[in-house]
């Protein structure tokens, strides 16, 4: 199959995306149209043998886990009462509760696994404080935004389950990888918010909270650091795969439901029906995903484009600087999550052929899905926090409030390209 064919499918998938069709349905049919296209109406026949290994996967069980994980957090009132504790640790600092922000969705994220999930969470807890007190509405908007998105980089990550089901790379690695990425680029935020808190000459800070009360607040960060340290602890020491250490997280955060006198069924029901919904929709795009790369196998459009790639002449860097350009692009257009399953299956065997890390490469995937959260027009997390938001201001704000954070992440990118250690080199530990 020619390169040219293969751009006029690609393009042809995001119209459709773009023009409201659903991502699965948009995905399916490229991948069938194409199938049936070089092979005939027998490529029928292999699908349903596809279809069927995807929902009987052990490891996909693991994402309704996850979400049913962040769901129990937040409606238990966990997340509320955890910004309370570090808004008394990080409210003296210049900038406030703008740090607060990145430190709750940090902290929320090695719980959720989602980066919309995160940003609605924080955003709804926060936002009403930031602007009763003051706070510029730009940089208060642009902190949940931005800090929402480290939901898919700090562990668990549904994102990194998806990326490891499409690329047969180890959940668990994958994971672990992003603990130290995650870690860095939450510290690269709080140190934006430092040195422009201070170069503003005009840095809001909280009133300062009695040493004594602030250690008592930190029995509010007991559960989330718990159920963060059962998960990623039983992953790390090989006592149990992703799915089995979901399943301990949502044991654990069941417990401290139960704690909080908060396990009701009502409460359940809620959870249950949201984890539904967000997990059928997720697998439902997966399926797509692998009709699709069944084409994409069969017609040897992997090794085409591998092939035209290594033709001419590119290294490993000036592949990932030009995968920058192409996500940070495609990311203005289409949601992350079907910007995931469309291009990954083209662009993992063209990055492994370079020589690239596949574990590496999935940490360099999720921090352009995080940068695609926050460039306009279709960055999810833009609309969610200004949705949420309590006043009545445009959307311009959250998109101009998120532009420095989206520019740290691109440069914390080129430092990973640097020092890849950064990513790799946990792994290597477990």
């Amino acid at each position: 199959m020619s390169v040219t064919l293969i751009a006029l499918a690609f393009v042809a998938m995001v119209a459709a995306m773009l023009v409201g069709l659903p991502i699965a349905v948009a995905m399916a049919a490229i991948g069938i149209v194409g199938g049936i296209w070089s092979y005939g109406i027998p490529f029928i026949d292999s699908i349903a043998p596809v279809v069927w290994g995807v929902h009987n996967e052990n490891l996909l069980t693991s994402i309704p886990l996850f979400v049913l994980l962040g769901e129990l957090l937040l409606r238990s009132g966990i997340a509320d009462r955890m910004y309370i504790s570090l808004s008394a640790w990080f409210g003296r600092l210049p900038g406030g509760l703008l740090h607060t922000n990145i430190g709750s969705c940090a902290l929320f994220a090695a719980t959720s696994g989602s980066s919309v999930a995160t940003a609605a969470t924080i955003g709804t807890v926060a936002l009403p404080s930031l602007l009763k007190r003051g706070y510029p509405v730009r940089a208060s908007l642009g902190s949940i935004a931005a800090g929402g998105t480290l939901g898919i980089l700090i562990p668990p990550s549904v994102n990194m389950i998806i990326y490891g089901s499409l690329t047969n790379t180890s959940i668990g690695k994958l994971f672990v990888a992003g603990i130290i990425p995650g870690l860095l680029l939450t510290a690269v935020f709080m140190l934006y918010i430092l040195g422009s808190s201070l170069a503003s000459g005009s840095s809001m800070r909280e009133d300062k909270v009695p040493m004594s009360e602030r250690i008592a607040l930190l029995t509010h960060l007991v559960p989330p650091m718990i159920v963060f340290g059962i998960v990623m602890g039983s992953l790390y020491f090989g006592i149990a795969t992703a799915t089995e250490s979901a399943a301990l997280g949502v044991l654990v955060a069941l417990f401290f439901v139960w704690k909080a006198d908060k396990l009701q069924w009502v409460l359940l029901r809620t959870c249950f029906i949201s984890t539904a919904r967000v997990s059928g929709m997720i697998l439902l795009i997966i399926t797509a995903a692998f009709i699709l790369n069944l084409t994409i196998s069969l017609t040897g459009v992997a090794e085409a484009m591998t092939k035209w790639v290594t033709g001419l002449g590119l290294s490993a860097t000036g592949l990932i600087l030009g995968l920058i350009v192409f996500y940070l692009i495609l990311g203005m257009f289409m949601d992350v999550l079907s910007m995931m399953v469309a291009t990954i299956p083209i662009t993992f065997p063209i990055a492994t052929a370079l020589g690239i890390d596949p574990i590496w490469f999935g940490i360099f995937i999720i921090l352009m899905c995080e940068l695609g959260l926050i460039t306009p027009p279709v960055g999810m997390n833009l609309f969610v926090v200004h949705g949420i938001r309590p006043d009545k201001g445009g959307i311009e704000d959250v998109m101009w409030g998120a532009l420095p954070y989206a520019i740290l992440i691109i440069l914390f990118t080129l430092l990973l390209m640097a020092w890849p250690e950064l990513a790799t080199w946990l792994p290597t530990k477990m």
